[in-house]
């Protein structure tokens, strides 16, 4: 007999959706098309949305920008997901400020990027979130991307960081599962995966869930891979995995951002996204025509099955 998946620590649910920050053709902040967003994500199984993260394009929005996207999500969804906002910059007084903003916005959690660019040594990493989670009060997040910071939140310093009491997690997008099982097996962090084909492999680990990009378009099928787990399906689990395979590679490994594919694909299904804020481009015909194939082709085998 198969035992259900016993669940590990989820502050801000299982399935989370890094979302896009609509704008309208203009390029303003499109602030009604966020809530009819939002909305659409928590009815499609969303637990938690991620607002002004690496998708949802915080380098080129401004704090007041930031700050009114969380209160229209907010009153969009009420208590039916956890709103968590993307606070992270490469300067530690203003990512502070921009903490107390998005919680008096009404934000439940906080998700803070290792400062990028300047490459600062773990023991100055370290310190930039305790300042940030002490000044906080609300729940933070770590966000582990080497990739795009040049910083690596290393795992010694990760358990060092967990013995904060409002550090309570992890996207990790380090693309090192070792590293990611030793934190899991030795601190109470919950992590989730920033990298839509790791969902079933670190969930199995002992993950939380995912943050995910790819949700924006397809929050059911993304949510079926972990939902199968928990039933104790592992089988199924593998199956819904990579059925949604197609599509997060065109999404996240095409070429393009994330956020040019996941805008491209909304706007194809005509639902809010709008255009991306420069130095970004819009997707060409033809990357939008693959994309929709392949969403067409994950939604049409969900059906099926």
């Amino acid at each position: 007999m198969t035992l259900p998946h016993p669940a590990p620590p989820a502050p801000f649910g299982r399935a989370l959706c890094a979302m896009v920050t609509p704008f309208t053709d203009g390029g303003a902040l499109d602030l009604d098309g966020a809530r009819r967003l939002a909305t659409r994500l928590v009815d499609g199984g969303c637990d938690g949305l991620v607002l002004s993260g690496t998708t949802g394009e915080s380098p080129t929005t401004s704090d007041a920008e930031k700050s009114a996207l969380v209160r229209a999500v907010a009153e969009a969804v009420g208590d039916r997901a956890h709103i968590v906002a993307g606070i992270g910059t490469s300067d530690t007084r203003h990512t502070v400020e921009l903490a107390l903003a998005a919680e008096k916005a009404g934000a439940d959690g906080l998700l803070v990027v290792s400062p990028y660019y300047s490459r600062p040594p773990q023991d100055a990493v370290e310190a930039h979130f305790r300042e940030i989670a002490d000044a906080a009060g609300v729940p933070v997040l770590l966000y582990d991307i080497p990739g795009r910071t040049g910083t690596r939140i290393e795992p010694e310093t990760l358990l060092r960081l967990a013995e904060h009491p409002r550090i309570v997690g992890v996207k990790d997008c380090a693309y090192d599962i070792l590293g990611s099982t030793k934190v899991i097996a030795r601190s109470d962090l919950a992590y989730y995966t920033g990298c839509e084909e790791y969902a079933l492999p670190l969930y199995a680990l002992g993950g939380a869930g995912y943050i995910s990009t790819v949700a924006n378009a397809a929050p059911g099928p993304m949510r079926a891979i972990l939902d199968a787990y928990d039933r104790g399906d592992p089988a199924e689990a593998r199956l819904a995995q990579q059925r949604a395979t197609p599509l997060i590679e065109l999404m996240m490994a095409s070429g393009l951002p994330g956020t040019v594919t996941a805008k491209a694909l909304l706007t194809s299904l005509g639902l809010p996204g709008g255009p991306v804020r420069a130095p970004l481009r819009a997707a060409g015909r033809e990357a939008g025509e693959e994309l929709r194939a392949a969403y067409e082709a994950l939604a049409g085998a969900r059906s099926a099955h």
